[in-house]
């Protein structure tokens, strides 16, 4: 194999007839192995007026071991703390990502909290994915004049290991993307084609926060004091906006991710800006994550198929969840669970290339889209 592909498995879950918790569909799911081994998906549910609960599922496999269905088993988190809640009945707990943290032998999940004041980063922990204990927002110090508390962020994830953080010291890392003002793509889409991009507030950044290792405090697993820029939209499919997708996983070549990047669609017939949500891969130095190895110039993942074309939103893949394959005996096998058009989740299979592929895309300061 030259490079990375990803081969679609098919739908996987959609909304359940007659169920009122996912009346507006399911999608954007984590995807975990339990203390078990079965593999575990825990899907955004939205009822009417995008009311998100975060729901746990089983997933079912075929003889050949592909994905097949899922079993539902519940709630895993519903809209209860103020910062999930909202003054008119609205609010949410959504698209969430789950890492098993071994320095603290957790589970940790991130969440987007639906809160008075706009989408923020929620935090919580577990030892067994069925129960979960809330530790609360994330909480970030200011960097060199960016101020990231107060701003709307969402498609968090963390690394499962300690990460040195920019001064060297091992710390819990956490990707993220926050959403200042002015670099959704609905209004980066207002600008030219040639305009240059603000490299401080519309990229992925890595966030660290000190762990307490004795399990005392845990709420101080919210708090993240220092902060790297990792990625910068550079590519024509990710010029209107770049961020998170599924949690970071180690393999030969270092780190994977698979990210989203928006682009437009250019339809003449239709007013106004359409969006396009793509996938790509990037790579990670396993030493020092904050190096890009490899980043892929073309999305590995387009929305083509009707269910990815047609929905709540359009012209959308969003991967969130990634599982490795050990089960198979093919630990550079990972299949990757993404929303497809706001309202289904689908599964597609990525198998990691012998070498990394040559002309990855740049990621320069000097860079422009």
């Amino acid at each position: 194999m030259s490079g990375f592909e990803l081969q679609r498995l098919g739908l996987l879950m959609e909304a359940e007839p007659g169920n009122p918790q996912e009346l507006e569909g399911v999608l954007n799911p984590a995807a975990m192995r339990g203390p078990d081994g079965e593999l575990y998906l825990f899907p955004r549910l939205v009822a009417r007026g995008n009311y998100s609960r975060i729901g746990i599922a089983r997933v079912r496999f075929n003889e050949a071991g592909d994905p097949a269905g899922v079993e539902r088993l519940g709630i895993a988190l519903e809209p209860e703390a103020d910062y999930e809640r909202r003054p008119d009945g609205g609010g949410g707990c959504e698209d969430p990502r789950i890492a098993f943290v071994e320095p603290l032998q957790r589970y940790m999940m991130t969440y987007t909290a639906l809160t008075p004041h706009g989408p923020r980063i929620a935090v919580a922990l577990s030892a067994d994915l069925f129960h979960w204990q809330r530790l609360g927002l994330a909480a970030f110090a200011p960097y060199f004049g960016i101020a990231f508390g107060g701003v709307d962020d969402k498609d968090a994830s963390l690394f499962p290991v300690a990460i040195a953080n920019p001064s060297g010291q091992p710390e819990l890392a956490m990707l993220h993307r926050p959403l200042f003002p002015g670099t959704r793509p609905e209004e980066t889409a207002c600008h030219p084609a040639s305009r240059e991009v603000d490299l401080d507030r519309e990229s992925i950044w890595i966030s660290y926060c000190k762990m307490p290792l004795d399990g005392s405090e845990p709420y101080r697993l919210r708090k993240f004091t220092s902060h790297h820029r990792l990625a910068t939209p550079v590519s024509p499919w990710e010029r209107l906006k770049i961020g998170g997708g599924t949690p970071p996983i180690l393999t030969r070549h270092g780190w994977l991710i698979v990210y989203h990047g928006v682009s437009e669609v250019v339809d003449p017939s239709t007013p106004g800006h359409q969006l396009c949500y793509s996938a790509g891969v990037m790579v990670l130095s396993k030493e020092h994550p904050r190096v890009i190895r490899y980043r892929s110039a073309e999305p590995v993942l387009q929305p083509v198929l009707p269910q990815e074309r047609r929905g709540t939103v359009a012209n959308v893949v969003f991967p969130t969840g990634i599982d490795r394959r050990d089960d198979l005996g093919s630990p550079d096998r990972f299949d990757v669970y993404y929303g497809m058009a706001d309202n289904r989740i689908g599964v597609a299979r990525l198998d990691v290339p012998d070498c990394l592929p040559p002309g990855g895309a740049a990621d320069t300061p000097e860079a422009k889209v």
